[in-house]
């Protein structure tokens, strides 16, 4: 017998609209679109309706607007913060609620129109969207920014996300071409998964050197990112998710064999700001997270057949790789959608599409296991998702601790150590400036900044990672490594 309070999935839908077919239409007909194709019959059962939040536009009550659409008067509306790790967290919650009797058939979506608001832009057009916000909220960032981050201009996942495939490359001892040469036999395949995949933004297979090689067309963007390399977040995309209890799903009558069961999950988080991590080449609560969803869901990573962890960028993939003790040598796909770069990273809504694809794929291998990850923010924020159309046994996952960060030093003056780095390249393809977190001798961190451009060139050939170098105060509280 099944518990008539298990949680499954009982409808998904996607919508791309890919480049030559725009403009799209406004989110908020994106959402009733995707709501009503993913609902189906059910949509008169949704007792609750969560949205995920919409960078293109800033709607003035989006659940009423989207309730009024679709005609539903759902009791739990949720209008979700950031991070791409938003739609597996609001799968989450649904399923914590199904089980304890709170809810019965949540709807969940999602959708950007940010390649038709930057196309918009910059043609110079206003686009005539409906329900404007009439005041202007500001972006519902969950941390303050930290002085040091914002005096080295530490902002953009381009510039962060870098710095970690740095420090692993350290760790493990790997040359940096032979690294950037793995990075792109991790990501190649990728791009064959995204050209096989209807709803990808870029629906391209390219080979290693296509994605790692500097071109004009390919610039580096971040060491060792070139364009090709980076999340793609200028997206029309779609996508929803309905999740129902076992009952309800049999009172709706839903298929048995299209019923996909949330089998387990957890929520970690590794410490807000870059250098407080106290290992930058790896993440603690991916392990923790991936475990307790493992355990929860009563199987190993040998178990699951399909992946698609999270990629924005290649670290994601590789701190993930290496939480679950997958090696290069795995035979297993690590997408099921081509990943961020690729199929598109739609604001915070990714991962809806990620689950949605996951469904699609374990409705045609029946009784197989799937896992999706997620990312938040600077690598800070994790969540991890077990899928089967096989049902079990759930329950709640525990909770996890956050390991304790490292202190960071504001300003230095000092010897140090270079613990992680990047250099930033201008739009020309020319590095500009590097990047570097330090250990300092309090047993703190810094960050720093290097300009030199003899020193800018030799980093990016050589490993600089436990360089030990001079650092001293410059202007505006920015400190700067001295060659």
């Amino acid at each position: 017998m099944i518990d008539p309070r298990t949680p499954c999935i009982i409808g998904v839908a996607q919508r791309t609209i890919h480049p030559g077919e725009g403009p799209s239409p406004e989110p908020l007909d994106l959402w009733e679109d995707v709501c009503r194709r993913a609902a189906g019959d059910a949509l008169g059962a949704v007792d609750t309706l969560k949205i995920v939040y919409c960078q293109s536009w800033r709607y003035d009550d989006p659940p009423a607007r989207l309730s009024e659409r679709l005609g539903i008067e759902p009791r739990h509306r949720l209008y979700s913060g950031i991070g791409g790790t938003t739609p597996q967290v609001l799968v989450n919650d649904a399923a914590e609620a199904i089980l304890k009797g709170e809810c019965d058939v949540a709807l969940l979506c999602g959708a950007e129109a940010l390649e038709t608001l930057r196309r918009a832009k910059k043609a110079g057009e206003r686009l005539e969207w409906s329900h404007k916000d009439p005041e202007k909220k500001p972006f519902p960032f969950e941390a303050p920014f930290h002085p040091a981050e914002v005096a080295h201009n530490v902002f953009q996942a381009w510039l962060t996300f870098p710095v970690w495939d740095v420090a692993r490359r350290a760790r493990l001892g790997v040359a940096p071409d032979e690294y950037r040469r793995a990075l792109g036999q991790l990501l190649a395949p990728m791009t064959e998964v995204a050209a096989r995949n209807p709803y990808a933004w870029f629906r391209v297979a390219r080979t290693m050197d296509e994605l790692i090689e500097p071109r004009p067309e390919n610039r580096m963007v971040a060491y060792p990112y070139t364009k090709y390399m980076v999340s793609i977040m200028d997206v029309d995309m779609a996508a929803a998710v309905v999740v129902a209890s076992e009952a309800k799903a049999d009172e709706l009558g839903i298929p048995r064999d299209h019923r996909v069961y949330v089998r387990g999950w957890c929520y970690a988080t590794d410490p807000v700001y870059l250098a407080e991590h106290p290992d930058l080449s790896r993440s603690p609560a991916m392990v923790a997270a991936s475990t307790e969803a493992f355990r929860v869901a009563g199987i190993g990573v040998d178990d699951v057949a399909h992946l698609d962890l999270y990629s924005c960028f290649g670290s994601s993939v590789n701190f993930a790789r290496d939480a679950l003790g997958i090696g290069e040598d795995d035979g297993r796909s690590v997408t099921v959608t081509g990943g961020l770069p690729f199929a598109g990273g739609a604001g915070s809504n990714y991962m809806m599409h990620s689950i949605a694809a996951m469904t699609e794929v374990l409705r045609d291998d029946p009784a197989s296991y799937g896992l999706v990850s997620g990312v938040g923010m600077h690598m800070t924020k994790h969540v991890f998702g077990v899928y089967s159309t096989e049902p079990g046994a759930v329950r709640p996952p525990a909770p996890v601790p956050e390991p304790e960060p490292v202190p960071i030093v504001d300003t230095y003056s000092g010897p140090a150590t270079v613990a992680t780095y990047t250099v930033i390249h201008a739009r020309d393809g020319a590095p500009e400036w590097a990047l570097a977190i330090c250990a300092v001798p309090s047993g703190g961190r810094c960050y720093a900044r290097a300009d030199d451009p003899a020193l800018l060139a030799d980093i990016e050939r050589t490993e600089w990672v436990g360089a030990a170098v001079d650092v001293v105060r410059g202007d505006d509280n920015v400190n700067v490594v001295k060659a």
